[in-house]
């Protein structure tokens, strides 16, 4: 674990847990820290060379943001992907997003940010970029919706989702589905068709879980 955490820069102290959650963060939803792999508070603090503190309050918050499960016995690991997680974070996502991108294309918001990541999402080098640059297209399509909690409600989804695309695309490559998709919904947005949008979202979140999970979809 170290050889894939260490090797930074010294970080100043007050930045410590920041930086080791950005970095864990990064290393799950890129898949270097894989769904299930123990997360040891000792080899985390030696590989970013931190004492055990930063490390110990970087994984409650990724426990928080659903990344990694803390169990009594038998410590933190990287949460597991199976189509339960997935349909929970998929279906609150359903009633929200659609909803929140029909308001941002409503007010007329610029889309800049979400051409930005369908350019970064075509230029990856691999999976684990497009399932980065997957959720910055999403968030560029709700931030500008007008209200701060619907964002703040998507924000704490939006890593689960990139986890669970990210591990989705190791078994079943259809990004340029995705990517097809996500082209068609913004120039629908762009265009002010604002129901369209929605609809074409919509259609998108629900498929992609179709499309990975078709046994749970028929039961």
């Amino acid at each position: 674990m170290n050889s894939l955490l260490s090797g930074g820069p010294p970080v100043p102290i007050p930045s410590r847990t920041q930086y080791v959650l950005e970095q864990l963060t990064h290393a799950i939803l890129t898949g270097r820290l894989r769904p299930g792999q123990a997360l040891v508070e000792t080899e985390l603090a030696a590989g970013f060379g931190v004492s055990k503190t930063p490390v110990r309050e970087a994984l409650k918050t990724l426990a928080g943001r659903g990344l990694v499960v803390i169990g009594e016995y038998k410590g933190a690991t990287v949460r597991t992907v199976d189509a339960a997680m997935a349909r929970s974070v998929y279906d609150v996502r359903l009633l929200l997003e659609p909803e929140a991108l029909r308001r941002t294309v409503t007010r007329g918001a610029d889309l800049t940010a979400a051409h930005q990541a369908l350019e970064q999402a075509a230029g990856a080098a691999d999976a684990a970029g497009r399932s980065l640059a997957n959720r910055d297209f999403h968030r560029a399509l709700y931030l500008p919706c007008g209200n701060p909690l619907l964002c703040r409600m998507l924000d704490d989804l939006r890593d689960q989702a990139a986890l669970v695309s990210s591990v989705v695309w190791q078994e079943l490559p259809t990004w340029d589905t995705e990517a097809d998709e996500h082209a068609r919904i913004l120039a629908r947005a762009e265009s002010g068709d604002a129901d369209g949008a929605a609809a074409l979202l919509h259609d998108h979140i629900q498929g992609f879980v179709r499309r990975a999970f078709p046994e749970e979809e028929q039961a």
